[in-house]
């Protein structure tokens, strides 16, 4: 299959290598053939006032198709910010809010975030999700970071879970742990929490006041507090394997009331009933070491839910899984800093129309938007 070149060339997902033969490009218009994407490389539009985009740790969209990314301020180099400093060291350029929402063309609607009155802004923001209602939710994975914050779209501050302070663990249910990824069950009036970078478990409240309802660690079990590494310099063991690893990256609520948890230095998505109950694992890349390959999922918006879009910041690409099975359909990417390329892809969005959103961290400092083709 012949790619053309430059910036804007296709990403194909790559069917016809997984299947074999170009069948896959041919049979793309059949929704039970694992979808194709392009790079859309003028995506998002040049942000305003000088603005810069430090590290992309969350994007989300909401029910108008907007898209909303939650960056790092603090994330970026001096150069980076040479207009702040005092006197300016160049002409360019000034942090950007943390929170910035976009239309569907790349178009900065509106941006907010950092301290303010009545809520303990997080020391290094992490992930944002926006729920049904067009609540915004924000998780921290700072040093002292315990807690998930809810506002509105207009960044007004209405809940806060948790407090800022020394961590605790797993068994603490007044707290977060440097909370990772957070959804709202808009149905169950719940939010699902990934926590996170300490603790080691998937913990749920409810979204409305907050109360605590359950948590639960790998397989079901009771959360462990042993405190691996965020790296590792050989893939994981069996022993290793029975916990959550360091850090429980993600969580995913889908139609049918599964729940699909980012295990990230483990390589695997393990997927529960709402109550916990373990169902089933699927390992991705299972041979990665250093940071792990499982660091954020979205499920496609189709009636079935069919495909898991997973981002693998380790390996630096977006993997196509079959949702039934777990089973490696295609993959989307590679290293590097080029359009439709990746460095430490970190987060992932869908809207309804099944394109893809992804946001980089380290010094990728970037999103980028992924077309899906007919």
């Amino acid at each position: 299959m012949k790619m053309p070149d430059g910036p804007g060339f296709v990403l194909a997902l790559a069917l016809a290598c997984a299947l074999g033969g170009g069948a896959g490009v041919a049979a793309a218009a059949d929704d039970t053939a694992a979808p194709q994407f392009r790079v859309d490389a003028n995506w998002p539009q040049p942000l305003p006032n000088n603005w810069i985009l430090g590290q992309v740790s969350g994007i989300a969209t909401d029910a108008e198709d907007h898209v909303w990314l939650l960056q790092r301020p603090a994330s970026l180099s001096e150069d980076e910010r040479g207009a702040t400093l005092n006197p300016p060291h160049s002409r360019c350029c000034v942090p950007a809010p943390p929170v910035l929402e976009f239309d569907g063309a790349g178009k900065l609607l509106r941006s907010w975030g950092g301290p303010g009155a009545g809520y303990d802004w997080p020391g290094n923001e992490h992930g944002i999700h926006v729920d049904a209602q067009g609540y915004v939710w924000i998780t921290g994975n700072g040093p002292q970071d315990g807690q998930v914050l809810k506002f509105t779209r207009d960044g007004k501050f209405v809940l806060q879970i948790g407090k800022v302070g020394a961590q605790t663990g797993s068994a603490d249910t007044t707290r977060l742990g440097q909370a990772a990824g957070v959804e709202v069950d808009a149905a169950a009036r719940e939010v699902y929490v990934a926590d996170g970078y300490y603790n080691k478990r998937v913990i749920v409240f409810a979204s409305e006041t907050g109360a605590y309802k359950r948590h639960w660690g790998a397989y079901g079990r009771a959360p462990s507090d042993d405190k691996p590494e965020l790296r590792r310099s050989a893939p994981p063991t069996a022993t290793q394997l029975q916990q959550f690893g360091n850090p429980v990256h993600c969580v995913r609520v889908a139609r049918d009331g599964l729940v699909y948890v980012c295990d990230r230095l483990n390589n695997r998505i393990q997927v529960f009933q709402k109550d916990g109950r373990y169902a089933r694992e699927f390992s991705v890349a299972p041979a990665t070491a250093g940071n792990g390959s499982v660091w954020d999922i979205v499920l496609s918006r189709d009636p079935a839910q069919r495909w898991l879009f997973l981002a693998d910041g380790r390996n630096n690409e977006i993997v196509t899984l079959r949702r039934d099975n777990g089973e490696v359909q295609a993959a989307l990417g590679r290293p590097g800093r080029y359009a439709g390329e990746f460095h430490w892809v970190h987060d992932l969005a869908i809207d309804a129309q099944g394109n893809l959103y992804a946001g980089e961290v380290d010094n990728g400092k970037r999103a980028q938007r992924f077309v899906r083709l007919p």
